[in-house]
C-alpha cells in the first residue's frame, strides 16, 4: 500500500504557469509581427520557451 499525499490547489495555483506560458507566447507572436531586428530576437526567445519547458519536464519525468 502506498502513502500518497493529496495536495489541494486553488484555481489560481493550477492555472498560473499555463497562463504565464500563454502570455509569453502571445508576446512572442506579436513581436514577430511588429518588426525586425530586436523584435525578431524577442520573438525567437519568447516562442522558444514552451518547447524548452516541454523538454525540461520530459527529461525530469520519472518512469513508471
Amino acid at each position: 500500500m502506498s502513502t500518497h499525499r493529496v495536495v489541494h490547489r486553488s484555481l489560481a495555483q493550477i492555472f498560473a504557469a499555463p497562463t504565464i506560458v500563454a502570455l509569453v507566447s502571445t508576446a512572442g507572436l506579436i513581436s514577430a509581427l511588429v518588426g525586425d531586428g530586436w523584435w525578431d530576437a524577442i520573438s525567437w526567445t519568447a516562442l522558444g520557451i514552451p518547447p524548452l519547458l516541454y523538454l525540461v519536464f520530459l527529461w525530469r519525468r520519472k518512469p513508471r
